[in-house]
């Protein structure tokens, strides 16, 4: 089987490209069945799709790499030269550098920001409780969950960093110079939301209101910062009265219409409207930017206010990818010892067969009377020539790999027989 990594993130397509390939639950459920459908039982899969990428780590057989690329594009609608110009495909130490990154926050926008670490692990629970997480993949994850802990307990990646909720705040006040002074809409009840809530709470807006398609859920997130809640369906007749608006949900059609906006801007008299769409498919229909006095960004336009302080974190990076490396290291060669599990269990019924056949000519011996010493002189000889003869041919191979395998697996197969027998004494 061979390990893939294959998507796009922030880095390398726009947010036009990634909103065709940004996939909600109960999609990614869907695409996971398709994927084992198509590819075989024995295939494995797992999808991570956020607001800054969409990627798919999988387990195939080497041949079906290729296939697997366009049935991945075919779900954005796209061809492959789509994947070529704006994506990615890793493959084996690539693929499972770039998982170990992706969860230690290396790849993340905002270096080192813990969220990534979580929606992944929510991506692999998602993949393992519907069946599609093999040994494989649960021991790459496994592992960089462990490699993640490990970079952020000993390293300062997070150091310095300014989170999307921060940089949110900063923004506003490039328009508004008193944020105090402003009454603010958050639409949506996530996990992005409520740290732009938080964030913007510690500025003490005149009001804060959050519209969400679940109102109790929006009752109970407004609770926690005294602020207001409503549904969704009532957006168009409250949105002049808020001066930002924030919006991150997982809906995957515009929430926030031209219409609308117009409206609002009319009631306001034309007073200026700070707008930031964090949602990937796109909350706010991005022809609202072109009207005047509305000031809408996108979570890409969050891109260089995040990186601000970057350099100050880069003997941080240094250490981290140390920790990864190993990280891969380890992973490899668990992998690489996995190929050499059918030849040691070759080796193990082989040598019971020929146990079974010396054991059986010692009875025979015994049983006409010849002398024990003799009896146990050829039954020790008859083991030991049958188990060499076939290492020794396989180590005159002139394969260097075979060689080395079948050395390995004569070793480990010894090596456990040696400790079996220390255990038994």
């Amino acid at each position: 089987m061979s390990i893939l990594a294959l998507g796009l993130n922030h880095q390398t397509a726009p947010l036009k490209i990634r909103e065709q390939f940004a996939w909600a639950a109960d999609q990614i459920q869907v695409h996971l069945r398709d994927f084992r459908s198509n590819f075989g039982e024995n295939a494995e899969a797992a999808v991570l799709s956020t607001c800054n990428r969409t990627e798919i780590y999988c387990a195939v057989k080497p041949q079906l790499i290729g296939d697997t690329q366009k049935w991945f594009a075919n779900l954005g609608g796209e061809s492959t030269h789509i994947l070529e110009d704006h994506g990615y495909t890793l493959e084996h130490d690539s693929a499972a550098r770039h998982a170990f990154r992706v969860a230690s926050g290396l790849d993340s926008m905002v270096l080192g920001e813990p969220q990534i670490l979580g929606q992944l692990k929510s991506a692999v629970q998602t993949s393992r409780e519907a069946g599609f997480l093999g040994s494989t993949l649960n021991q790459l994850f496994e592992r960089s969950f462990s490699v993640a802990k490990k970079v952020r307990s000993t390293t300062e990646i997070g150091s310095h960093s300014i989170s999307m909720a921060a940089a949110a705040v900063r923004l506003a006040g490039q328009l508004f110079e008193d944020i105090g002074d402003t009454q603010i809409l958050f639409v949506g009840a996530g996990e992005m939301i409520e740290l732009c809530l938080a964030h913007f709470a510690a500025k003490n807006p005149k009001q804060m209101c959050i519209a969400n398609r679940n109102l109790k859920n929006g009752q109970e997130l407004a609770a926690k910062f005294n602020a207001n809640a409503f549904a969704l369906s009532e957006i168009p007749d409250k949105l002049h009265e808020f001066d930002v608006v924030i919006s991150c949900t997982a809906s995957t059609l515009p929430l926030i219409g031209l219409g609308a906006v117009e409206s609002a801007l009319k009631r306001r008299k034309n007073s200026p409207m700070f707008m930031l769409d964090l949602a990937v498919p796109r909350d706010i229909e991005p022809q609202v930017q072109e009207l005047e006095n509305v000031y809408l960004y996108t979570v890409d336009h969050l891109a260089n206010i995040v990186q601000s302080g970057k350099e100050n974190r880069q003997a941080a990076v240094s250490k981290a990818e140390v920790i990864i490396d190993e990280g891969v290291d380890g992973f490899l060669t668990w992998l690489n010892s996995r190929e050499d599990v059918p030849l040691i269990q070759r080796l193990q019924q082989k040598t019971n067969e020929w146990r079974e056949l010396e054991i059986s000519r010692a009875k025979k011996m015994i049983a006409k009377g010849d002398d024990i010493n003799l009896v146990l002189e050829v039954l020790t000889k008859g083991l030991t020539q049958k188990m060499i003869h076939g290492a020794i041919a396989e180590l005159h191979s002139k394969d260097n790999a075979v060689k080395d395998k079948a050395q390995y697996a004569i070793e480990h197969f010894f090596l456990e027989g040696c400790k079996r027998h220390l255990v038994e004494k």
